[in-house]
């Protein structure tokens, strides 16, 4: 998979923009750099929907901040992944996983919307929070970042390597 393609469903690379952000008040944000992972189980795929919601798994499902009212969720996982390039070349810069629950049965599900954005932000500033995972989710995350593309990974941080070992 060339992972300059964004058309083929790999990870965005970062497009040279220089004035993304903008300043204060602003309301420039520049995603052109993140890509979104949905861990299912054992399984972990990209499905770029989930930038705003609309992944296969959220599409149709009404949400609560409150865990209780899906009593029958089953555990799914949001991956933010931020690329950047370094002098190797294109990495897995930030790396953040959010929790959420859907009975799609029930079309109801629980998440922390402010917990999405946050993690989202936090993977934009080249952070690695994957620790919430369990090892099963991280071999598939890990799985997958290496086949997309292992050069990518490769030249990842140490943090990153060791936190999906």
């Amino acid at each position: 998979m060339d992972v300059f393609d964004s058309k083929k469903g790999g990870f965005t690379i970062v497009s040279g923009k220089t004035d993304v952000h903008g300043g204060y008040g602003q309301g420039v944000l520049d995603l052109s750099a993140v890509s979104s992972v949905i861990i299912d189980g054992d399984e972990a795929y990209i499905d770029m929907g989930a930038l705003h919601a609309k992944s296969v798994v959220e599409k149709g499902i009404k949400w609560t901040a409150n865990k209780e009212e899906v009593p029958n969720g089953k555990p799914y996982w949001v991956v933010w992944v931020t690329v950047d390039r370094n002098e190797a070349g294109p990495y897995y810069a930030g790396v953040t996983a959010c929790y959420m629950e859907i009975d799609r049965e029930a079309r109801r599900g629980y998440k922390i919307l402010a917990d999405h954005v946050n993690r989202m932000d936090y993977s934009m500033k080249r952070r690695i929070m994957v620790s919430e995972l369990n090892e099963k989710e991280k071999a598939a995350l890990k799985k997958l970042l290496i086949e997309n593309n292992e050069q990518m990974w490769k030249n990842s941080s140490a943090e990153l390597q060791e936190g999906l070992a």
